[in-house]
């Protein structure tokens, strides 16, 4: 078998980063601090940048896969990758105030975030079960570590302690089942997975899909898999709940869409009813839940809960019009939530505080964090002329079509119910008077670009989808084709 190494240099470039970025941290001074922390930054920003413009100017015209369709290179990965590595771009850029007060050694902070797009980079092109596996323990393992790495802090401890005993038991869950798809089929090529083996759905088969997909219903926090993000989320530094909540989710997804078209999983009906009922549950629930909160983390964990469950409403349609709804919502979830996050990062890195009632005045603190923040949460509940009002519209359109209308008006239903949580965050910010007068928040150029560029993101999706609809047509173009049009 020959193998064109060309077509995985970006992986490789990217690993060869995660390395450097170490290494600029061990060999550069260690009486500056503050100097350190944003010079490996910089490394870390401007490698990911380069890797993702290599990326895109060195994909072949037409889809190529290495080892025998173990890793894909075609347009459906190369949208999650330059997602990916725009996520991972986004999260350090955000971070570096945050690192410079809490982390005492930033490489290994941004290492980690470098080797975690690897990781999801890998998931986007893997054509095989194993392989998937592999990149999603590369991916997990960096964010176990990530969770827990600001050592001082005990919730930090015990979200670290909570997410790797719940992420060795899905994963172990998760081996299990493909150890059941392959002692069935005799492979784990997803391709090879066709419509001969699923019309055999013998009970073997029917239990190790159950516990693949229960696996990568712990990654996405579907209920009833979804108990540890609430505590993960608030225990967490700020910058790797940003982490966890987009780049875990929309790695995952892309590994979703990828097994359940090219393994012909789509041509069943059995499994709609079952992913439509999780999509109902899970959307209701984390929509309900976080109408209690009081604290902002778990307000977004609990809102990243209910998001899931929209995304899976275009999962459970599996159409042409629900894959590219699903595509459209994850790019315009990506900048939304980082939006969000990165406003929290930065009044946490300043204040201290992550309590809703501790955002009372930040309109007269940082008129551009409050905007930037309230953009986010309207984009989240699905209002025009942001994101979330286009990417919802499609995937609510889709389910419809495929004959889940229930699925759509409860869909609907819960996104209104969450306006009353996300508006009380924006009530804080500019009605509630504060006690005392806040003090004015100065944003480094840093973090306000960072903040500009992610506002522009969130409301260009919904204005102007055009572009981004393309990107997403050709990706699901490419799976199509692999998947042999199903």
């Amino acid at each position: 078998m020959v193998v064109d190494f060309s077509l995985l240099l970006p992986e490789m470039l990217l690993a060869g980063l995660g390395f450097l970025v170490l290494a600029v941290d061990l060999f550069l001074p260690q009486d500056r601090p503050e100097r350190r922390n944003k010079a490996v930054a910089a490394v870390a920003v401007v490698g990911m940048a380069a890797v993702a413009a290599m990326a895109i100017a060195t994909q072949p015209d037409r889809s190529a896969s290495v080892y025998g369709g173990l890793l894909f290179i075609d347009a459906y990965a190369l949208l999650f990758k330059t997602l990916f590595l725009g996520v991972g771009i986004a999260v350090v850029l955000m971070s570096v105030e945050y690192v410079g007060r809490v982390i005492r050694h930033p490489g290994e902070f941004y290492g980690l975030i470098v080797f975690a797009v690897l990781g999801a980079n890998l998931m986007a092109g893997a054509g095989e079960l194993l392989t998937a596996y592999i990149s999603l323990e590369l991916l997990s393992f960096c964010l176990f570590v990530l969770v827990g790495l600001t050592r001082g802090d005990r919730r930090s401890a015990e979200a670290s302690t909570k997410y790797i005993l719940l992420g060795a038991i899905s994963s172990a869950v998760m081996l299990y089942g493909i150890s059941l798809l392959y002692g069935t089929s005799g492979t784990t090529v997803f391709r090879e997975m066709g419509p001969e083996f699923w019309d055999n759905f013998s009970p073997t088969v029917i239990v190790g899909l159950a516990m693949l997909l229960a696996g990568i219903g712990f990654k996405l926090a579907l209920v009833p898999f979804h108990l540890w993000a609430p505590d993960v989320y608030e225990g967490a530094p700020t910058p790797v709940t940003a982490l966890v909540a987009v780049l875990s989710k929309a790695a995952t997804f892309a590994l979703l869409l990828r097994f359940l078209a090219e393994a012909r999983v789509g041509t069943l009906d059995e499994w709609q009813l079952a992913l439509a009922v999780l999509a109902a549950a899970t959307m209701t629930v984390g929509t309900l839940t976080a109408l209690v909160q009081r604290n902002i983390k778990r307000l977004l964990a609990y809102s990243s809960i209910a998001q899931v469950g929209f995304v899976m409403v275009g999962v459970v349609a599996m159409t042409e019009a629900g894959a590219n709804a699903v595509l459209l919502h994850l790019v315009g979830y990506a900048f939304t939530n980082l939006a969000a996050f990165a406003v929290v990062v930065t009044v946490e890195a300043k204040t201290r505080k992550e309590e809703i009632a501790d955002y009372a005045g930040l309109s007269t603190a940082s008129p551009l964090m409050a905007m930037v923040l309230t953009a986010a949460l309207f984009s989240l509940a699905g209002l025009p002329i942001f994101a979330g009002f286009i990417t919802k519209f499609y995937l609510f359109t889709a389910a419809a079509d495929a004959g889940y209308l229930w699925l759509a008006v409860l869909a609907i239903a819960n996104s209104v119910i969450s306006l009353y949580y996300y508006l009380r965050v924006v009530r804080e910010m500019y009605i509630t008077e504060p006690d005392p007068e806040p003090e004015r928040i100065r944003l480094s150029p840093t973090s306000a670009g960072a903040l500009w560029a992610l506002l522009a993101g969130t409301i260009a999706v919904g204005v102007y989808p055009g572009p981004f609809a393309d990107a997403v047509d050709a990706a699901t173009n490419a799976l199509r084709a692999y998947a042999g049009g199903a």
